[in-house]
């Protein structure tokens, strides 16, 4: 058995034959725009796994082991964000220099994304048309859109608490988003009020979903200084469909709440 190197254990010859451009002759920027979004694919894979955890403490009111990794989330969000910066490097003559070798490929085809969402508890069933009936991840969208979300446990985290979740909440299908309530909000006005640890959490989710939202944002700008209101890569719907979900917080209970404080 060979000896465990950083290569071998990080499976690094592996990982740099991934990167395949498609222009012939290969345009210089075409590398940048495989690794970037290859980079994020792995930033999602991680928040899934990290949002995974936080739902399980929510379950089993691991209040402070949640509240540690909602603080890596949220440091992870804010690395999306700067990697913003280096995709902007790229001018829009020289995304058109290999655009067309894209064809069908766009990130709005991003799977992992929408898992995000999904488990967050922004579940849009209609996005599940834009992946293959059968495929992986169609199957994988499906199952997140049938499980709890982290909101969904957070109700559990707050009950345990002694916070009274309406039964509309608990009883609601699944596959429904989140929804703000103004029962629910009362109650966090109060723990804002007399629970400094669970305000807290409160603050690090509303700074999770700020950072969201701002990625969001650049996400947007970024593609209209690309490629302006143009038709999206592979025939997504390109700004149009993305300032759609500008400024909707994921958790709107706690952006609710906000003139109630202080």
């Amino acid at each position: 058995m060979s000896e465990l190197t950083y290569a071998s254990y990080l499976e690094v010859e592996k990982l740099l034959e991934l990167q395949t451009p498609r222009s012939e002759p290969a345009e210089h920027d075409e590398q940048l725009f495989i690794i970037i979004h290859q980079v994020y694919e792995l930033w999602f894979k991680l928040l899934l796994h990290e949002f995974e955890k936080v739902r399980a403490d929510f379950l089993s009111g691991e209040l402070y082991g949640a509240m540690h990794t909602w603080k890596r989330c949220r440091t992870v969000m804010k690395t999306l964000v700067g990697q913003l910066d280096i995709l902007e490097t790229m001018t829009p003559l020289s995304f058109a220099s290999f655009r067309d070798r894209l064809e069908h490929a766009s990130g709005f085809q991003s799977s992992q994304f929408r898992e995000l969402e999904f488990l967050l508890g922004y579940k849009r069933s209609e996005m599940l048309r834009y992946h293959p009936q059968g495929s992986p991840a169609y199957e994988r969208l499906t199952a997140r859109l049938r499980e709890l979300s982290v909101y969904d446990a957070f109700y559990d985290l707050l009950e345990a608490h002694g916070l009274d979740i309406p039964n509309e909440l608990r009883d609601r299908d699944v596959e429904l988003p989140n929804v703000a309530d103004d029962k629910v909000q009362d109650g966090l006005v109060e723990i804002y009020n007399s629970r400094p640890d669970l305000a807290l959490l409160l603050e690090q989710m509303t700074d999770f979903d700020e950072g969201f939202q701002e990625w969001r944002y650049r996400h947007v700008k970024m593609v209209e200084r690309t490629i302006g209101n143009k038709t999206g890569t592979g025939g997504s719907l390109g700004v149009a469909f993305l300032r759609e979900s500008l400024f909707r917080p994921v958790f709107p209970d706690l952006w609710a709440i906000r003139a109630r404080l202080g």
